[in-house]
């Protein structure tokens, strides 16, 4: 899977990473590469579902999609 995001300068120095289609992950590093690297970790775990969470409530069916 592919996602875009968006590498900045930071004003304190190194550099911040977000990822526009996803609100709120953002991810900052020293390096371009950490920075990259950190934002990936992100994506990951922004992604992961919480099934323990989801399976609780009744009425609600867990469905897994491919994108």
């Amino acid at each position: 899977m592919k996602i875009k995001v968006i590498l900045e300068p930071s004003e304190e120095g190194g550099f911040t990473v977000y990822v526009p289609s996803l609100p709120g992950c953002i991810s900052e590093g020293e390096t371009e590469e950490e920075a990259l690297a950190n934002i990936k970790e992100a994506i990951e775990l922004y992604l992961e579902p919480v099934e323990d969470e989801l399976l609780t409530e009744e009425g609600k069916d867990l469905r897994e999609i491919t994108v």
